[in-house]
């Protein structure tokens, strides 16, 4: 990666929705080199996909809860299995393997503390679990999917 992928990279974690045209003329090359590079981007894997971004309480999803767990088993098939059953519900947004004194994170969104309690309970009948804690987020301070990128690949050292 140069500094012109980089740039690449930046505008479009900004907008996805930009045009070739424009992203080229933003990052100062002609339509077609810069759409090849785009599209190595993408065969690379370094662009996953390109998404459109809601806002969940406006769609009536105004509960966020971080929810920390503890697993009993830590076989290799036990972490294969809950992590199958975790990935397959859709109240969850991301699910995390921790090391430290929890074994997973999980960013679960749903509508209600009535809802939650279903995802709860579901979660705690899928698989034996040794703690379960719910954090209800009462504020979004801050929520960004854009890394702050350099030309070598890496994050910048600039603080926020």
């Amino acid at each position: 990666m140069d500094a012109t992928d980089t740039k690449i990279l930046m505008l479009l974690q900004e907008n996805a929705s930009i045009s070739i045209a424009e992203l080229a003329q933003r990052v100062n090359l002609s339509q077609t080199p810069c759409w090849k590079r785009v599209q190595r981007l993408e065969a690379t894997g370094i662009i996953r996909k390109r998404v459109a971004l809601i806002d969940p309480e406006k769609v009536g999803l105004g509960l966020t809860v971080f929810v920390s767990i503890e697993t009993s088993d830590h076989s290799g098939q036990g972490l294969q299995n809950f992590a199958d059953i975790v990935s397959a519900m859709p109240e969850v947004m991301e699910f995390y393997r921790m090391a430290g004194d929890v074994d997973y994170v999980l960013r679960v969104v749903v509508p209600d503390m009535a809802t939650y309690d279903q995802f709860y309970k579901q979660l705690i009948e899928a698989i034996p679990l040794k703690n379960v804690t719910s954090r209800f987020a009462m504020q979004r301070v801050k929520s960004t999917t854009t890394y702050t990128l350099t030309p070598n690949g890496g994050v910048s050292s600039r603080r926020a």
